[in-house]
Parts: C-alpha cells; sequence; structure tokens
C-alpha cells in the first residue's frame, strides 16, 4: 500500500487532484514520516508553503512536486522511507527529500538517499525549511502575483501565529529544543540532528500561547532530551510579555500552565530524561497544572549496559527516583522505552532488566529489540548477540510488562476519570473513544466510550468528558460517560 493511500499525504488547505493549470499557484504533496520532532518539522515546512501562497495536493500524481520528510533512525524506518520516496517518484518524477535520512550517508560517503535513487531533485537533513523552500522556489516558483508579492510577509491563519499542524485540531506537538548532548552508542541522532539548541523561550511561549488560544486541549512538549533545554545558553533569563524567565524545563512548564488554565488544557511532557531537576516538576504535577505523566527513555536497569550504551544513571538510582516521584505525586504516570538483546547483554543482565520492570512498575512500556543503526557506535562492541535471541528477549520483557500494566489498569476500576474525546461518530451517540490523563495520542491505550446513559447526553471530538472506568480491554479501558 503507497503512503498515499495510508493517507500519510498531508493537506493544509487548497487540496486538489489535478496538476497546477496555467498561472495558478504550484501543488505539493507532502509525506510525513517518523516521530512527533519530525511532525513538527514538516508543520513548519507546510507552513511556509501556504504562507508563500503554495497549494496543496492529496495525491502524488495531482502535485508538480512532492516533499517527503522522512525518517532514519532505525533499519526498517530507513525501508520505509526510501520506499516512499520510490513511490512518490514513480507516480510524480519530482521529488525533494527532506529529514533525519537526509543526512546519512551511503556505501559511497555519499548521500545514502542519492545512491538509492538519483533522480531525486535534492536532499537535505532534518530541520531545514529554508533548504526545503530553496528547492521548491528553484523546481516549482510560484507564479509572479502583483497583488501579493509587494506584501512584506503573507501569514498562515491555520493555527494563528502557530502556523498548520498535522494534529487533529484538539492537540499539538511543541518542540522546545533541536539536537541533542548525548552519545549514546545505539544512536546516530546527533550526527543528524546536531547538539542540543534550545529554542528562545518567549518564542515557544507565544507559540504555545496561539495553540490555546485556536483550540488545543492538550499540548505534548517534545525535543530530543526535554530535560536539557536551556543547558546550550546556560539557563539564560529571556523575556516574555515584558517579563523575564529563564530558559529552563521548570520555568517553561510554570508558564504553560499558566497559559493552559483558562483553556481547561493539558500539558503533557515527553522525552525526559531523569536528571535530579526534573524532581522540581512534581510540584506542578501534584498540584495538577501540568499532567502528572513523564515519558523518560530509560533503555535498561544493568549498569554496565548503561555505560556500554553511554547511558546516564544506573537501575537502582532509577527506582530510588521513581519512589520519590510517587510519594511526591500519588498519580503520576511513568512511560518508558526499553532495548532489549544489546550487544554484550548476557542473560543474569536481561534478567535484571526485568526485575527491575517488577519493581519500577512502568505505566507504560515500549521495548525494540537491538537493531544495528549504520554510524552508531554499538556495531563495534563484542558480544553481538543473534537476531533471535534479541527478539525472544523482547517478547519475554513485553509479557512482564503488559502484566504490569495490566495490573496497574484493573486498579482504576470503578474510578471516576476526565476524557478528553478523539473519536464521537454521531455526536457519541453510539459511543466513542478518547484519552485519560495517562494515555498520550499514538503511543498508549486509549478509553472506549460506552453510549451516553442519557439520550439528551452527547459526546464532542476534542472536549473533555467525565467517565466512570468499568472494565479494562489490553491496554485499555472501558468508560461509562456522565
Amino acid at each position: 500500500m503507497s503512503a498515499a493511500d495510508r493517507g500519510e499525504v498531508a493537506a493544509a488547505g487548497g487540496a486538489g487532484d489535478a496538476g497546477a493549470p496555467g498561472g495558478a499557484a504550484p501543488r505539493v504533496g507532502f509525506v510525513s514520516l517518523g516521530c512527533p520532532k519530525a511532525l513538527t518539522d514538516s508543520e513548519l515546512i507546510l507552513t511556509q508553503l501556504r504562507a508563500e501562497g503554495y497549494e496543496t495536493s492529496k495525491t502524488f500524481a495531482g502535485a508538480d512536486l512532492v516533499i517527503v520528510n522522512t525518517c532514519g533512525f532505525i533499519d526498517e524506518a530507513v525501508k520505509e522511507s526510501l520506499d516512499t520516496i520510490g513511490e512518490a517518484l514513480a507516480a510524480n518524477g519530482k521529488v525533494i527529500v527532506t529529514g533525519c535520512l537526509g543526512a546519512r550517508t551511503g556505501e559511497t560517503s555519499g548521500s545514502l538517499v542519492r545512491e538509492v535513487h538519483p533522480k531525486v531533485l535534492a536532499v537535505t537533513g532534518p530541520h531545514a525549511t529554508q533548504e526545503v523552500m530553496d528547492a521548491v522556489h528553484l523546481h516549482a516558483p510560484k507564479p509572479h502575483d502583483p497583488f501579493v508579492d509587494l506584501v512584506p510577509e503573507v501569514r498562515a491563519e491555520f493555527r494563528g501565529a502557530a502556523g498548520i499542524k498535522l494534529t487533529p485540531r484538539h492537540y499539538a506537538y511543541l518542540k522546545i529544543s533541536e539536537g541533542c548532548n548525548h552519545r549514546c552508542t545505539f544512536c546516530i541522532i546527533p550526527s543528524m540532528r546536531g547538539d542540543l539548541v534550545s529554542r528562545p523561550i518567549g518564542e515557544v511561549l507565544n507559540e504555545a500561547r496561539a495553540l490555546f488560544d485556536s483550540g488545543v486541549k492538550e499540548l505534548l512538549v517534545v525535543s530530543q532530551d526535554t530535560s536539557a533545554y536551556g543547558v546550550d545558553v546556560k539557563y539564560r533569563t529571556g523575556f516574555w510579555d515584558g517579563k523575564p524567565v529563564k530558559t529552563r524545563l521548570v520555568d517553561l512548564a510554570e508558564k504553560l500552565a499558566e497559559l493552559a488554565a483558562p483553556h481547561g488544557a493539558w500539558v503533557r511532557l515527553h522525552y525526559v530524561y531523569p536528571y535530579p531537576h526534573v524532581d522540581d516538576l512534581l510540584s506542578l504535577m501534584a498540584d495538577g497544572r501540568v499532567l502528572p505523566y513523564l515519558d523518560v527513555p530509560f533503555q535498561h536497569s544493568h549498569p554496565d549496559v548503561l555505560r556500554r550504551m553511554r547511558r546516564p544513571a544506573s537501575g537502582e538510582r532509577n527506582l530510588e527516583r521513581l519512589q520519590r516521584w510517587r510519594e511526591a505525586c500519588p498519580p503520576i504516570v511513568v512511560r518508558s522505552t526499553f532495548i532489549a538483546g544489546f550487544p554484550g547483554e548476557t542473560e543474569g543482565e536481561f534478567e535484571h532488566l526485568l526485575q527491575f520492570m517488577r519493581e519500577a512498575q512502568i505505566d507504560r512500556a515500549g521495548c525494540f529489540a537491538y537493531s544495528p543503526v549504520k554510524g552508531a557506535a554499538a556495531n563495534g562492541l563484542h558480544g553481538q548477540l543473534p537476531q533471535p535471541l534479541r527478539e525472544e528477549r523482547r517478547a519475554r520483557f513485553m509479557a512482564v510488562a503488559e502484566e504490569v500494566s495490566a495490573r496497574k489498569l484493573q486498579r482504576r476500576l470503578g474510578a471516576r476519570m476526565q476524557v478528553l474525546v478523539d473519536h464521537a461518530p454521531a455526536l457519541g451517540r453510539q459511543g466513542g473513544r478518547g484519552r485519560s490523563y495517562a494515555d498520550a495520542p499514538e503511543i498508549d491505550g486509549t478509553v472506549r466510550l460506552l453510549p451516553p446513559a442519557k439520550a439528551s447526553r452527547t459526546l464532542k471530538v476534542g472536549e473533555f468528558t467525565s467517565a466512570r472506568i468499568v472494565a479494562t480491554e489490553g491496554h485499555d479501558l472501558v468508560a461509562e460517560p456522565g
């Protein structure tokens, strides 16, 4: 199935299926692959396209050219990106490639994308809006418009100052920094996205305010390392609304909470490394100002594996930290990701990880079987494990993780929770689907909402409803609204 058939071609207004007629603004097809950080890059490019008067196409064939924003983190993502580029070339012929895969080198030390697809028009790395626009201007120049071209700035108003977003209207991602200072041996993100660069805090807060004003009910804060926000600028003091505010995660979270409060909106934090200053966020969570939810990429628990990974902290300290977090904020939900079968991982080290999961009681856990990535330092480590063993360990880990999650979900039976409605056909008369504070979109569970008991009661996408939990279904909950 093609990327277009899967609905991944983004449309941001003015979309159509035919090529641009003479004198009309060119139409651009757009595919966004990968993580939420890549999605925010796509949103920036689409906002600039719309600001300059370009239209978008829902199909490859109906576009004057196609932009593919790629992912290059693991082998499966590389394959999907290269396949999508091939589909776009076959259907359209004019393709611009951007994103993480664009920064990866091939066998000849040149561009991997160009080695596989030499006919692409241009290749850029991630976070490269201007380079992408330069390529668009070269290969699909916009016709001269004497009424518009003399205007110094044409702004997209889809989400006000926040520009175009590819998420549903009621939630949005807010990227606060680019790049990463860590040098984890399994990861090549710094080679693709560079070292940490924090966005100016005033710029971040202006975007957040525009999103809340546009109707966003859940703001998801993302970056490669959210905890490190401001490290690169030594937590310098910025200004917003004429007042000083430090470029630091806790200060940012306080301001985001202030912006969210009048809208009754949620603020959710992702990719939070367990640095000591993260403890300072717990009071905001306990007070209900920021969601009591932390997405913490632990990756492993055994000190020796963490050293080979070049990861901070150890499993023992993380257990202590989790206990402190739960004492300070009992409702807190922790999600994390782990790697099974890392080079040199012994059976004892893996059992240590399983025991950590049982003791840590991680609410939501994902696990990847270790996958060698070209250019990663871990490729040179001794003790590479066979792929079947890596997969077997991943399955064993997930079995333990699912047991932990299922027990924790059972404790919610009978509880009343606030649910943000994501899907409610016919105003929810036949039920719907939403998420509690414990569920981030697309990566965690959902809450299946039963039809309201009262015929007059309706559900509306993007609004909150109170619901009583009556059952569990795997990773999901079932609830009665009202």
